[in-house]
C-alpha cells in the first residue's frame, strides 16, 4: 500500500516524519510518501492556502496512491476544503483518508462526497507519550483493516469529530447527513463553559438530533474557569443530550492523545 501524507493545516515536525518512516520501514507492508509541503511554514500554516490545496489535490489525483494520511491537526483545513472537494479527480474516489481534529472538516466533506474516510491517529502523534503505538494502530487499520485498531463499541454507521470542529462545520457545504449515526465527540484545550456553549449549538441542530446517540470521548487539557463551572464535561454533554431528546451513550475511546482509536465513517468495516 502506498500512503501519501499531506498537511492541510499546520507544519509536520521533521522528527515526527523520521519516526513514522522508521516504523514503516520496519513493517515492510506499506510505503510512505511524505509530501514536501508538510514541512513548509507560512505563519500558522504549513504553507499558504494555495500550496496546501495544491499538495492535497496532487495526492488525491495520483492513481498510485492508495491512502491519504493527514499529517497533523491544528487549524487551517477548512480554509481549503471547499476548493479541495470541488470537481474531484477520478483517482480521489478510490482512496481512504485518515486523520482527526482539524482534519474533521475534510473528513466530513469527503464522506459527504461518498469517499471512504476514518478518524484515527496521525503522523505527528508519534511525538506524544505512547505515540509509536498510536501510529502503529493507524497503520494497522490503513494497511490490514485490523479490528484491534477500532474504537471497541461502535454502532455503525458511526462518525467522530472534535466538538469544536463539528460545531463550526454545521450549516456549511461540508456538513454530512447524521441521520442514525453513532456520533462520537471529543475536545481539547477548552474551558468548560465553552464546551457547554458548543453543546447548546450542536444539539440545537435538527441534523444532530437525528443521530442514534452521542458518545463522549476524552475532553483533555481543560482550561481553568474563573469562577469554577458548575458541571464537568460528562454532565454537560448528558444535560444537552437530555434537553434535545438525544440518547447519550457510554464514554468513547477517542481523544487528543496516544490512546485515540480508529472510527471508520459508515458501516463498511463493522
Amino acid at each position: 500500500m502506498r500512503i501519501a501524507v499531506v498537511a492541510p493545516s499546520c507544519t509536520l515536525k521533521r522528527e515526527a516524519a523520521e519516526g513514522v518512516q522508521r516504523i514503516v520501514a520496519e513493517r515492510g507492508d506499506c510505503e510512505l510518501l511524505i509530501h514536501p509541503q508538510c514541512f513548509l511554514s507560512h505563519g500558522h500554516f504549513a504553507g499558504p492556502d494555495a500550496l496546501r490545496l495544491a499538495a492535497f489535490r496532487e495526492v488525491m489525483a495520483d492513481p498510485s496512491v492508495d491512502a491519504v494520511w493527514f499529517a497533523r491537526g491544528g487549524y487551517g483545513s477548512n480554509r481549503i476544503a471547499e476548493e479541495a472537494l470541488a470537481d474531484l479527480p477520478g483517482a480521489a474516489l478510490g482512496k481512504i483518508y485518515m486523520g482527526y481534529s482539524d482534519a474533521g472538516f475534510l473528513l466530513a466533506g469527503l464522506h459527504k462526497a461518498g469517499i471512504e474516510v476514518a478518524w484515527g491517529p496521525m503522523p505527528q502523534d508519534i511525538l506524544r507519550s505512547g505515540g509509536e503505538a498510536a501510529v502503529t494502530r493507524a497503520l494497522d487499520w490503513l494497511v490490514r483493516r485490523a479490528p484491534s485498531s477500532l474504537e471497541p463499541d461502535l454502532e455503525q454507521p458511526a462518525m467522530a469529530f472534535n466538538l469544536t470542529v463539528l460545531s463550526n462545520l454545521l450549516g456549511t457545504s461540508l456538513e454530512p447527513d447524521l441521520a442514525g449515526v453513532d456520533l462520537l465527540i471529543e475536545d481539547v484545550s477548552e474551558q468548560l463553559y465553552r464546551i457547554d456553549r458548543t453543546m447548546f449549538h450542536v444539539t440545537a441542530s435538527s441534523n444532530v438530533r437525528g443521530v442514534s446517540r452521542i458518545r463522549l470521548g476524552r475532553v483533555s487539557d481543560i482550561l481553568v474557569n474563573d469562577p469554577e463551572f458548575a458541571a464537568d464535561e460528562t454532565a454537560i454533554v448528558e444535560e444537552w443530550c437530555a434537553r434535545s431528546g438525544i440518547r447519550f451513550g457510554r464514554l468513547a475511546d477517542i481523544g487528543h492523545d496516544a490512546r485515540n482509536k480508529v472510527v471508520p465513517f459508515g458501516g463498511k468495516y463493522r
